[in-house]
């Protein structure tokens, strides 16, 4: 099974008056859509886009593996365990909700912000909860969420290169443009493929692209 979603259609929400917009390819608060709630361990792929000053104050997650890419700009987070970091372009933040925490994100430099934020469904809920921060992620190297039965693959192909995509995946196109199972895909477009036979990505120009590789039986 192979799905293509447009950029278009995501639900639109944030707060714009507050600086904040947000773009949620899944169900998410009050835009509720039954037919589209999760994929495999994928729960939510939001584009957040932050100017200057403005971020989303304290509040409380559990039983769910966050993981973040940003965009452009930095992104200030701090959490409830007394934890501040600043994550740039090309870094991958991985919170592990667990029980519970209470974490704030915002835009603390005089740029834009721009990050996709992506929310997973643990395989066992509970548990205590863990931050990582991966600087500079290659390529070559996936990051494993081992607590969803997922890991995340950061392509970048130059144009004219190919990928080959796992036979169940997440694909969200952050930049560029890219062809796969015959669908042009743009950024903010996504793919969601089950038992896909052998797919390739080709970079229509140079492009970048979050590949979750989901567990089999997911």
């Amino acid at each position: 099974m192979i799905s293509v979603r447009r950029a278009a259609d995501r639900y639109r929400g944030g707060e714009p008056a507050a600086g904040i917009e947000s773009l949620h390819a899944f169900s998410f608060g009050r835009f509720y859509d039954p037919d589209n709630l999760r994929f495999g361990p994928v729960l939510a792929c939001n584009e957040e886009r932050l100017a200057p000053g403005a971020g989303f104050d304290e509040h409380p997650h559990s039983h769910t593996e966050i993981v973040t890419w940003v965009v452009e700009g930095e992104l200030t987070h701090l959490d409830s365990t007394g934890r501040a970091t600043v994550v740039r372009p090309g870094d991958v933040q991985h919170l592990s909700a667990a029980d519970g925490v209470r974490h704030e994100e915002r835009n603390a430099g005089d740029v834009p912000l721009v990050f996709v934020q992506m929310w997973l469904a643990p395989l066992v809920p509970g548990g205590d909860p863990a931050y990582a921060l991966v600087r500079g992620i290659s390529d070559a190297t996936p990051y494993e969420v081992a607590a969803a039965g997922a890991a995340l693959h950061v392509r970048r192909p130059a144009t004219g290169e190919r990928v080959p995509v796992p036979r169940s995946a997440y694909l969200h196109v952050v930049r560029g443009e890219v062809t796969c199972a015959e669908a042009e895909l743009g950024p903010g477009d996504s793919m969601r493929v089950s038992d896909g036979p052998g797919l390739e990505l080709t970079a229509a120009t140079a492009a970048e692209v979050l590949v979750w590789e989901i567990a089999e039986g997911q």
